[in-house]
């Protein structure tokens, strides 16, 4: 088994660079310790790191689940394999070899993803086993280690980002107070005929929005 300095250190050839880098690596041995890691930071990392080892040609699936010795590990990668694909359909990033890895995968575990793209979305934690995984580090680890070639994936990924935000605000607001919540956001000055529609309507909702419990009650109904 690496120790853990090893590991972190072969992470960042394969694309999760937490300290520094080494050229030479067994990409199915470190994706079988971040499997094997109780780190819930590493565990975050496998979705990225995955497509990085699958787009340098470097992941093997058979020899990387005979890495793992118990049935335990194995159902864990092929867990960790759904949160996955789950991630590269939140970002809409299509990759070839992805349709096998799919294929590989239980009708279970398949079925699992769909729920795991549901938690991405509404930024839901994942559960895996004994591990509570982030759905917003995950995605930000994601957004700012993959660096395969996929074209200007940073632009897809802030640009669905912002259809996103704008598909949101319009299901909430009207064109007239969208616009105003914006302006208050980016720190615009409102006149006082804007301000008065602020307080009166837009506030409101606002208000509503940051509610804790209304918003838990919504995830909950979207599950």
């Amino acid at each position: 088994m690496m120790k853990r300095n090893e590991l972190i250190e072969k992470l960042g050839y394969l694309g999760f660079p937490l300290f520094t880098t080494e050229k030479n690596v067994n990409a199915s041995e470190v994706l079988a310790e971040v499997i094997r890691s109780n780190d819930p930071r590493l565990i975050e990392s496998f979705p990225v790191v995955f497509a990085n080892c699958n787009e340098k040609g470097l992941c093997n699936y058979d020899d990387l689940k005979n890495q793992l010795s118990s049935n335990a590990e194995k159902a864990k990668l092929s867990m960790m394999i759904a949160v996955s694909l789950a991630m590269y359909k939140y970002y809409n990033l299509k990759f070839f070899w992805a349709k096998e890895y799919q294929k590989i995968l239980s009708s279970t575990v398949a079925e699992n993803g769909n729920y795991y793209l549901k938690y991405l979305k509404n930024d839901r934690n994942i559960v895996l086993n004994s591990h509570k995984l982030s759905a917003q580090r995950l995605k930000n680890t994601f957004r700012n280690y993959y660096t395969g070639s996929q074209p200007k994936v940073k632009d897809v990924i802030s640009q669905k980002d912002e259809f996103d935000l704008e598909f949101a605000l319009s299901q909430v607001f009207s064109p007239k107070q969208k616009e105003l919540f914006l302006k208050k956001i980016n720190g615009k000055k409102l006149t006082k005929t804007e301000k008065e529609y602020y307080s009166r309507t837009v506030k409101k909702k606002v208000i509503a929005l940051s509610n804790d419990t209304l918003n838990n009650m919504a995830k909950k109904l979207l599950d």
